[in-house]
């Protein structure tokens, strides 16, 4: 389970409110199952409405700078900007090339942003849905 604080869940959703009507993604980093940074990324996908690809040149940046911070890749962020009920797309989990980060999926098709965790198996074609925690300490 991955564990982020209030502020960083704020940010996630600021990033995919301000990205609608693409959709967002980012990297979560952290220690222990929590998560201490936040890596915003540019979707550089050719349809931006209904996948992503983040900019290969921040996502080298975003490794980087966790592995200098002795951080691991906790978690993936994406958001699917018309799904009230967020899971993983057809080609979310075609392209789950970290098997062994949560995957984070934001709803933006309600009244409020709702987030899923999901474990995604790109090689079996598989997800199941996995709990997150939001706690201040």
């Amino acid at each position: 389970m991955i564990i982020l604080r209030n502020a960083q869940l704020n940010e996630i959703f600021a990033h995919a409110l301000e990205a609608t009507p693409f959709e967002c993604c980012g990297l979560i980093g952290g220690a222990n199952d929590r998560a201490t940074s936040i890596h915003p990324l540019r979707n550089v996908a050719r349809n931006p409405q209904i996948a992503y690809e983040a900019a290969p040149e921040e996502l080298f940046v975003a490794q980087k700078q966790m592995r200098g911070r002795g951080e691991q890749l906790l978690a993936i962020y994406n958001s699917h900007p018309r799904s009230t009920e967020p899971v993983p797309s057809e080609t979310d989990v075609r392209l789950a090339y970290y098997p062994a980060a949560i995957y984070l999926i934001i709803g933006l098709g309600g009244a409020n942003p709702i987030m899923r965790g999901f474990r995604v198996s790109e090689r079996d074609k598989t997800w199941q849905q996995v709990e997150y925690a939001v706690a201040d300490e």
